[in-house]
């Protein structure tokens, strides 16, 4: 059963995470239809869940967040408009430069602490249409920050930018590949609050949400309707998508919750890292399932190599970097094993 934990202890991703068993069931009970011609029922479920739960007024079922936030580009923008986004932003460097060959987009990154971008910053950055300059159509924010640690960005600093970037009639779309770690990782809040700081919205359901594949993005109804369009011209039209999406349905109901239970076991990994000598780690800086740490004198593809002979899977982000990530997959068995890989190397 794909409940069962296996094992290997897979650091690398949230994205390695596995069905549950009542997934399973659910894709192999799906009722289906044809999506690209409206008459796939559990997508379109799927949909009005995503929906709901965002407070948003309609939903597009996609094979990946990468497809979804260049979607997002393609229906916001028009060729030749500036973005802005932070300088690590998935989109802007991770997502194979698509903005500026699909959506022909200029995109001005900025600088930040820790990855909240500053609403101060992007007011200075933003353009207006002129002879002379591109015009600031959209800013891109990213909640989670997956390449700042899985920060989460506080919900006073996301409605500032959303108030500058409206004022200045630009939009605001939001990458939340890992929007419902933000929401566990803010006491309190919920899915709509975060959404509500942005116009559109995209999540993941692949990571720690543990569905196989897919990816919603959402907004009002007549952005949503456009995005089908640009969806379909992408090669992103499924035909019966059910399959997948019951099993998206099933982790929005089910896998939510359970998040703050991958945040405290990052939190206890990174603790744990930083009573080591040789590494170093600020646990006071992990917000939620991801941690990035420093090897000291340590090669970091050495690190790995020797982990992996243990059955312990890492994954290098630099020559002395080390990205670490807990999600349902990993139990604190493993991060003990871990723990004690680490400490014999410096030993």
């Amino acid at each position: 059963m794909s409940d069962v934990p296996r094992t290997t202890a897979d650091f690398r991703s949230d994205t390695v995470t596995r069905p549950t068993s009542t997934m399973l069931t659910a894709m192999a009970e799906a009722e289906v239809g044809d999506d690209v011609l409206g008459h796939d029922p559990t997508t379109q479920a799927l949909e009005e869940d995503a929906a709901r739960l965002l407070g948003k007024d309609a939903a597009l079922f996609m094979p990946s967040g990468t497809m979804c936030n260049l979607v997002a580009l393609l229906t916001h923008t028009s060729p030749g408009d500036q973005i802005l986004t932070e300088e690590w932003s998935h989109t802007a460097c991770f997502e194979g430069g698509g903005a500026g060959v699909f959506a022909g987009v200029l995109t001005r990154t900025l600088g930040s602490a820790r990855g909240l971008m500053d609403a101060a910053d992007v007011e200075r950055w933003m353009m207006p249409r002129s002879e002379h300059t591109p015009g600031t159509s959209l800013v891109c924010v990213e909640q989670t920050h997956n390449f700042h640690g899985g920060v989460v960005m506080p919900l006073d600093g996301l409605r500032a930018i959303r108030d500058v970037a409206h004022a200045k009639g630009a939009r605001v779309h939001m990458d939340g590949a890992r929007m419902f770690n933000a929401v566990a990782g803010t006491p309190g809040s919920t899915a709509a609050d975060h959404a509500a700081c942005a116009d559109t919205v995209s999540f993941c359901l692949s990571k720690g949400l543990c569905a196989p594949v897919g990816s919603l993005l959402c907004g009002d109804v007549e952005f949503i309707a456009e995005a089908r369009f640009h969806r379909k011209r992408l090669g992103g039209g499924m035909r019966q998508s059910g399959v997948i999406a019951a099993a998206g349905r099933v982790a929005l109901r089910e896998m939510c919750a359970r998040l703050t239970d991958d945040h405290a076991r990052a939190r206890r990994l990174a603790t744990g890292i930083a009573a080591i000598d040789g590494y170093s780690v600020d646990p006071t800086c992990v917000d939620t399932n991801i941690l990035f740490v420093e090897t000291g004198d340590l090669v970091a593809a050495e690190i790995v190599a020797s982990a992996a002979a243990e059955d312990v899977l890492l994954y290098a982000t630099g020559v002395h970097q080390i990205r670490f990530v807990t999600h349902h997959d990993v139990t604190d068995a493993h991060v003990d094993r871990l723990l004690g890989i680490l400490q014999r190397l410096v030993s």
